[in-house]
């Protein structure tokens, strides 16, 4: 291919130059705001990384290439990893507005952050947006719309039944609504109340008025053990009947019975892939998954409500069936008692944070037989329920959904308030541990792969302009890492430890972690979809 010897363009105050092929960019004014130089970069997209400098003005990354002269500020990487900021697409960090810093967050090179997963959002987006605006934070923030949140706005404590004709309509409009503030999709929380009573037809025809925005359908499906097959079903035919790209949420095989069936999962996404359905799927770094205690029992439990759930507890006959249904549940899974679940946080009893049920039974009742730990169960869940770690999954299946290329990393967490509760470690390690623990040592994946998959991948397939690449235009959000020290240190008995070998992480165009610290900056921009033929 042929290049002219200098070609001159002027855009948005910066000259850039193209000479025999390559980019070269200079502020009309001086000095570039940011310079990083020396650094090994990774552009994000899987190639190879070549050492260059990168250049910043106004927020925007104007040059690569090599030799920049000094900015205003100047970063010597010489040895480190440039790359662009990772993307963190299945969050619950609603929380951010009470916590702007996200620390957990950015401390393992996350610039931006998707929330709404799980069908549970802010119900009006625009109003949530403009406070966080007001406020100033520090990650870039994108929302889906959560169906879960819009059903129970609209059917209240009525969840058991499909909506009617009216209430549809209005479910309707406020998906709209959403999508026009900006929400990049919609999400549904199958497992969860309200969203565990909607029929497939209620999920395609809010689904349509997603796919009319250009928005993404993200589901934490009904089922990711026994009945994931049926679970991926109704998801493709969700994508083919709306017509818009389907995401998996927090992908896996919950439950020995199904460990080692990774082949046959990964086998059928690929066969939707080729019918036509454009299908992506996150993941966590872990083995273990995290909820809510209260998933133990049985939904129609739960579904009038905490003075029912009293009621039934109160019905010796109802609460011997709840019995009966909680152990040949527990049996199925191939367990013998519910040590696998861990609580998280427990406001009412917090001596019970950190112990397994089988601990805190004994603790409780000075007993610890599955009858006992049923009683905890229920207990917990009157006193106001508790958050939960549950120890589930196959390293083996994780490693291979990891190399899937349509895989995605997540941590799925919440903005973590340091020393609360004893939570799941993937809120303070999640990013780290797949750069250092799984690409690095255990060479599950090569650091441009990795990188892709925190970066490119999540911003294409969400629709986030600008961003998730090294590239002339884009949002400067970059992190820069050391490869041989990035480290996670989160445990699940000591999970309040921040990752470190994050030298620098900057977010449109500013700093904000320096040596593995906060500076306290806000730069943080909120990210709303972008429209059909809008995306770079």
């Amino acid at each position: 291919m042929r290049y002219p010897i200098a070609l001159k363009l002027e855009r948005d105050e910066v000259v850039i130059f193209i000479i025999c092929g390559c980019l070269f960019s200079f502020s009309a004014f001086g000095a570039l705001d940011l310079v990083v130089r020396n650094g090994l970069v990774y552009d994000g997209t899987g190639q190879a990384p070549r050492q260059l400098d990168v250049g910043v003005n106004k927020g925007q990354i104007v040059s690569i290439t090599s030799n920049l002269p000094r900015g205003i500020v100047t970063l010597d990487a010489k040895g480190m990893v440039v790359a662009p900021g990772f993307i963190d697409v299945h969050t619950h960090a609603e929380n951010i507005v009470h916590h702007p810093k996200a620390e957990n967050f950015l401390r393992m090179g996350v610039t931006t952050l998707v929330l709404g997963n799980c069908g549970s959002s802010k119900l009006e987006l625009g109003k949530f947006f403009d406070q966080l605006q007001q406020k100033g934070f520090s990650a870039n923030v994108a929302s889906l719309i959560g169906h879960g949140t819009i059903r129970k706005q609209v059917m209240g404590a009525s969840i058991r039944r499909p909506p009617t004709e009216s209430e549809l309509t209005e479910m309707e409009k406020y998906i709209a609504q959403a999508m026009q503030d900006g929400a990049l999709g919609m999400s549904t929380g199958l497992i969860y109340l309200p969203g565990t009573f909607s029929k497939t037809d209620e999920l395609i025809a809010l689904s349509k008025i997603v796919s009319k925005h250009n928005g993404i359908y993200v589901s934490h499906m009904r089922s990711e053990g026994a009945n994931i097959f049926k679970a991926v079903d109704e998801l493709c035919a969700i994508g083919q009947q709306a017509k818009l790209p389907v995401h998996i949420s927090h992908l896996k095989l919950a439950g020995r019975p199904m460990w080692g069936k990774h082949s046959e999962l990964l086998a059928r996404l690929n066969q939707a892939r080729q019918d036509g359905v454009k299908l992506t799927h996150d993941q966590y770094a872990y083995t273990a998954s995290s909820t809510n205690l209260r998933q133990l029992l049985p939904d129609d439990l739960l579904a009038g409500g905490r003075a029912a759930y009293a009621n039934h507890l109160n019905d010796p006959k109802k609460r011997a069936e709840t019995v009966s249904w909680m152990k040949s549940r527990l049996r199925a899974r191939e367990r013998e008692d519910y040590s696998y679940a861990v609580i998280a946080y427990h406001k009412k009893q917090p001596k019970y944070n950190g112990l397994n049920v089988v601990e805190a039974a004994k603790l409780r009742y000075g007993e610890h037989s599955l009858d006992h730990q049923i009683a905890l169960i229920m207990e917990v869940e009157l006193n106001g329920g508790a958050s939960a770690v549950f120890h589930g999954m196959s390293e083996e299946d994780a490693r291979a959904f990891m190399k899937s290329p349509y895989t995605m990393f997540a941590s799925d967490s919440s903005v973590r308030v340091y020393n609360s509760g004893v939570p799941h470690p993937r809120g303070y390690g999640n990013a780290a541990r797949f750069i250092g623990h799984y690409a690095r040592d255990q060479h599950q994946l090569k650091f441009e792969e990795a990188i892709r998959k925190m970066t490119y991948l999540p911003a294409s397939t969400f629709k986030l302009r600008g961003r998730g690449r090294i590239q002339i235009g884009f949002s400067a959000d970059l992190v820069v890492f050391d490869p041989v020290k990035v480290r996670d240190h989160a445990t699940f008995k000591e999970p309040h430890a921040y990752s470190t070998g994050f030298r620098w992480v900057i977010v449109n165009g500013k700093l904000v972690i320096e040596n593995d610290r906060h500076n306290g900056a806000g730069p943080g921009q909120i990210i709303r979809r972008a429209q059909k033929g809008d995306m770079q």
